[in-house]
């Protein structure tokens, strides 16, 4: 098994990487794992209590977790990934089955800052945005998807999002194999990616 992680600021465009790889790919050949469900399970705390958690803070994810689930998979066994719901700001109480695949792609803005997670990868990818372009997409999809207002976006973004991503995020870009600049479709970085994923399969 190949294990990819794709790293990179909130907004970057990692999922539009991960996608794009996915398609050049056979769907039966590739799975993918998103650290968002492995934020850890805060049930014990109210809903006002929850939307103080600094969710950017790689204490905010249950590291444990998913490595046991990524060795799991290695192994060839099948996992339940947990469902995290971004309005509730807590796991649903669902799981997703997930089964091996020759290639399995970890994404996440926090996923290189965990050496255990960091050693598992075989190819590890920094997709990079301008901030200001990262903002933008920051907004736009926590007050399509997520239910958010712009005050209250925004104000995450100026007090926890953006010394989070400076302290924790920036830094794991020297960890990288390759880095992506996302600001645009980046079709030369992906058939890079593409062609190492093919030799190594």
């Amino acid at each position: 098994m190949l294990i990819i992680g794709i790293g990179g600021g909130t907004g970057c465009g990692k999922t539009t990487v991960v996608n794009q790889i996915v398609k050049e790919l056979s769907d039966n050949n590739v799975g993918v794992i998103s650290q968002d469900s492995y934020y850890k399970d805060t049930s014990n705390l109210s809903f006002d209590e929850r939307v103080k958690i600094n969710f950017d803070h790689p204490r905010s994810i249950d590291f444990k977790l998913l490595v046991r689930h990524l060795k799991d998979l290695k192994a060839g066994k099948t996992i339940e990934q947990p469902v995290y719901s971004f309005v509730q700001h807590n796991r649903t109480g669902d799981s997703m089955l997930t089964h091996p695949r020759k290639v399995m792609i970890v994404e996440g803005i926090l996923i290189l800052t965990n050496p255990e997670l960091r050693d598992m990868f075989d190819i590890k990818i920094y997709v990079h945005a301008d901030s200001d372009e990262r903002l933008i997409r920051r907004v736009k999809r926590d007050i399509a998807e997520r239910g958010r207002d712009l005050d209250e976006v925004l104000s995450r973004y100026q007090n926890t999002l953006k010394p989070m991503h400076q302290q924790f995020i920036e830094p794991t870009k020297e960890y990288a194999d390759l880095i992506i600049p996302n600001n645009k479709y980046n079709t030369v970085a992906i058939d890079v990616v593409k062609t190492i994923i093919t030799e190594r399969l």
